[in-house]
């Protein structure tokens, strides 16, 4: 099968050698071209993969804490019916589980030390229908008792206070008790039953969790102030919410868990968005010093152009030579890039713990960044447009110098030669 000429002399001038020092010169332009191309597109897969498997990291971590959805009645108070709410809740098709909760804030004291807390009281038996935290930590959740006030603290925070399990700490609750000499704190002791470790620093240096038959004492509630509900798709649950808002009896509050971390979700997404144009900036550089390159390769080819030209071949013709060895370019960079963006993307986990072991350093303190790995999750739906944009962009690139090679004229080329 016969190739079409332009295809096979674009590649024989992509591959061109270096009989001269003019010639080795623009296959050095040339090669820089496509390591530029190749370095650009790696970065791009790399970096949108390390930000979509810490937004997902991120967000799992948070789920085994937090459940899909929260349903709970207004300023803190007592759901009016909390079986009608189970029921109609469980209704929908989505719903795999549902748990009642009491969410409150509180200080939590050991000795001179006090942390600002958020107060979770839950049903430990119903606890794994709603979150994974359950199933990492059952035994010690089966430890909490109604009656005995005993709480499970974040490990974070747990450290933070210096208690471990089986000492007792103070319950400050914000609300007070009028008494005669004054408004005074309810204070109440608990035992540390144990500690749970999530994964995400926020919760394990907040989170306090007793059973909510406790805390409704506690906090002098006459039962629980909402409950929790786990999905079978998660990405599903804004509009499992809308639904549940159109269908619940009674004045109750609906969230989901995209809006409890709104802000942040929202700092990723566009972060990630200025980061893609960013580095696609640097592919556009690349893929633009193509028309240096193919500039250079059609001056040097002018003779060869206008022997062409003689021979019968079309401006079309010797435009497809130049448009063919600059897409070359692309189409190796690209490929090139690619594979070695895919390939650091999908073994980051070994990469960069050996470059941290030889720096001794860590990019990613835990209370900072929530997390202490470098998580990757390389996704279709970015990979794709990055390839088509490099590659649209190198056969941009082509375009001029490539109408500039048609437009040589062979009488004017040939003078000289």
């Amino acid at each position: 099968m016969q190739i079409p000429y332009e295809l096979a002399l674009g590649w024989r001038y992509t591959r061109a050698g270096r009989a001269t020092r003019r010639n080795g010169f623009i296959s050095f332009i040339s090669g820089v071209s496509m390591l530029g191309i190749a370095l650009g597109v790696a970065a791009l897969i790399i970096v949108l993969s390390v930000m979509n498997g810490f937004q997902k990291e991120v967000r799992d971590r948070m789920l085994s804490v937090v459940s899909h959805i929260e349903i709970f009645a207004p300023q803190g108070a007592a759901l009016p019916d909390l079986a009608r709410t189970l029921a109609e809740a469980r209704q929908h098709p989505q719903v795999l589980g549902a748990a009642p909760f009491v969410a409150a804030q509180a200080l939590l004291a050991r000795g001179e030390d006090m942390k600002g807390t958020l107060v979770r009281g839950i049903d430990p038996a119903a606890e794994g229908d709603v979150t994974d935290l359950a199933a990492t930590s059952a035994e010690v959740l089966r430890q909490l008792v109604p009656g005995e006030f005993r709480v499970v603290l974040g490990a974070q925070l747990a450290r933070s206070l210096g208690v471990g399990v089986g000492d007792a700490v103070t319950l400050v609750s914000p609300a007070g008790q009028v008494t005669p000499a004054g408004v005074v704190p309810r204070l109440k002791q608990m035992t540390v039953a144990g500690t749970f470790d999530s994964g995400h620093y926020e919760y394990d240096a907040a989170l306090v969790m007793l059973h909510h038959e406790d805390a409704q004492r506690l906090f002098r509630l006459e039962g629980p102030t909402g409950i929790r509900l786990k999905l079978k798709d998660l990405h599903q649950a804004r509009a499992v919410a809308s639904d549940l808002a159109r269908s619940m009896t009674g004045p109750l509050l609906i969230r989901d868990w995209t809006q409890q971390n709104r802000t942040w979700f929202a700092a990723v997404q566009l972060e990630k968005r200025m980061m893609f144009i960013i580095l696609t900036l640097i592919v556009a550089v690349a893929a633009f010093n193509l028309v240096s390159t193919l500039v250079m390769t059609v001056t040097d080819k002018r003779a060869d152009i206008a022997i062409l030209r003689t021979l019968g071949a079309s401006p079309r013709s010797i435009m497809g030579v130049f448009v063919v060895q600059g897409a070359m370019v692309g189409v190796i960079g690209t490929g090139a890039g690619l594979l070695l963006g895919l390939g650091i993307a999908f073994n980051i986990d070994v990469i960069v713990p050996a470059i941290e072991r030889a720096l001794g350093a860590t990019f990613l303190p835990q209370d900072i960044y929530l997390i202490s790995r470098m998580p990757s999750d390389p996704q279709g739906s970015d990979i794709v447009p990055i390839g088509l944009i490099s590659l649209a962009l190198s056969f941009a690139a082509t375009l001029y110098p490539s109408w500039r090679a048609s437009r040589v004229n062979p009488a004017e080329a040939l003078r000289y030669e």
